[in-house]
This record gives C-alpha cells, structure tokens and sequence, in this order.
C-alpha cells in the first residue's frame, strides 16, 4: 500500500479508509467515505481549535448523518479501536517530508495510527555541539508555523537533543515538555537507561498511547493577568498527563475496580482526576467510551 500520492498529504489516506472498513464492518461504504471527508476536511486558520476538533473526532467517533426512513439519524464511525490497541495499523515513518505553502520541511520521525500522524519527534545527534532540546523544541516551533497541516491531527510532540527526551502538548511551551520516567509506572528506569528509551517503550508502546489519547489529553481555558494593566487573557491550552499522573490514576481506578468487584477489563471512560483537572476517578468507571457515545 503506498503512503501517499503527493507531499502535501499529511494523512496517509489510504492507510486511514481501510481502517475504518476494518472497524465499522456494518456501516455502508457511503457512510465511511464521509467520516473520511469529514476528517481530512479540518483546516482553518486557527491550529489549536482544528487540533481539539480532529481529537473530538478521534476520541468520540465522526458522527455522519443519514436517512433511514424519512428520519434523519447519525453513524458513528470509529477512527481508532481505543478498546484494542493491537487492532490498529501503526507505521512509523522517517524524515516524513512535508510540502506546503512552499516550505519542503522533513520532521525526523512521525508515528502514524491508522493512518493519521499522531505523533511527530524531533531527535538531535548528541554528538552535535549545537544539538540541544531547546534547539528540538524551536524545530518544532518552525515546523507549526510553516507546514501545520501535519499539527492539526497530532496529539503528542517528542524532542530529545540524544540524552534528554521530553514530550508535551501541541500548545505546550518549553517548560511543559516532561521527562517520561518510568517503563511499567512501578519503578523509576534507571540512569543507565537513555531517556528517548525509556519513552518510546513507557509513552510510546501501543497501549499506554492509546489510553492517553482517549483518557488523559484535555483542553482547557487557561487565565493570565498582566500584573502591569490588568487585562486578562484567556486562551485554550491542550494538556497530557505526566508519567506519574498517568500510572497513578490507573492504579487508582485499577484498585476501585477490585473493590467492587467490578470487571477489571472494563474500558476506562474519559478523564483522570483532581490535580490534573479531569473528572474524578468514580467517573472513569461508566462503562465504555462507544455505549456511552
């Protein structure tokens, strides 16, 4: 199956439509082919608001209309099989070349789900003077404003400058980038271990991605107050839970689970809890994300 047509393909499209046949069997093919439209249709001036409406659609499902009967009903079309990460087509690409409004830019990696670039890193030679995570982090920031088609359906950034490795949000600034420090949330990975290692197989292995997508990525309001005038600003930031975040809500709802006896295989529902800002881990245990939706 080729990866795309042209450069300025940012969404592996061909890769995405089989897999949504592959995950909504009973819906028609008409059906399908719009969730798609609807998908690689996003795009206006405004990435931060693209990017929350792409992670609504991927974590809710793409809700398409049809008429059944004289009546207008919704599908719901499934982007990702968050319930089975392994029922997912992951391919992992480098120097993913991008073209657009005529910049040619080359991100060193890109992590594709099903087809949609959900993940983009930017990995320094440690051998380079030059190399630093700052020097990650400002790529970063010139791939957003020159090619941000490819940012509208990302939902996690990785830098590393060969020692260090920190991943954050889409609006993160440099000092929210975190360190991921553990493989299994049970012991902290030793300092012999390389910290992009440590990430790759703590952050990055299919499960625990998945699961952050779905249940710790949120968008909030964020207030700011120029102490000099006054005036309030507020904006929307984009927030991903931290490792000990992450291991400490699930073994939170993993121990609820057990006292109540309830199955522990139950799918997790949306958010993590109170210093986080999400909803409380008694909320995490309606049920399943598509009988809820």
């Amino acid at each position: 199956m080729p990866l795309r047509s042209s450069l300025d393909e940012v969404v592996l499209r061909e890769r995405l439509e089989a897999a949504v046949r592959r995950l909504n069997p009973s819906l028609p093919a008409s059906v399908l082919d719009e969730a798609v439209k609807t998908v690689l249709r996003i795009g206006s001036t405004d990435l931060l608001a693209d990017n929350k409406l792409f992670h609504e659609l991927l974590t809710q499902g793409v809700t398409v209309s049809v008429y059944e009967n004289g009546e207008e009903r919704g599908k719901k079309v499934w982007l990702v099989d968050f319930d089975d990460p392994w029922n997912n087509d992951f391919v992992v690409v480098n120097q993913f070349t991008v073209v657009e409004n005529g910049h040619n830019l080359r991100p060193d990696v890109v992590l594709f789900v099903n087809g949609l670039p959900l993940v983009v890193m930017e990995l320094k030679n440690a051998t380079d003077e030059e190399a630093t995570i700052t020097a990650a982090y400002n790529q970063i920031e010139t791939y957003k404003a020159q090619i941000p088609s490819l940012f509208v359906y990302n939902e996690l950034i990785v830098i590393s400058d060969g020692l260090e490795a920190r991943a954050g949000s889409l609006s993160a600034g440099l000092s929210r980038y975190s360190a991921w420090k553990s493989e299994d949330g049970e012991t902290v990975a030793s300092h012999l271990l390389g910290e992009l290692e440590v990430l790759l197989r703590g952050m990055l292995n299919k499960e625990t991605l998945l699961d952050l997508v779905r249940s710790f990525t949120v968008f909030e309001k964020d207030k700011h107050e120029d102490k000099a005038t006054g005036q309030l600003t507020i904006t929307t930031v984009k927030k991903v839970a931290a490792y000990h975040q992450y291991y400490a809500v699930n073994k939170a709802v993993e121990s609820t689970l057990r006292a109540t006896g309830i199955n522990s295989t139950m799918p997790k529902a949306a958010e993590s809890p109170e210093n986080f800002g999400f909803k409380t881990v008694k909320e995490q245990l309606t049920g399943d994300h598509r009988a809820a939706n």
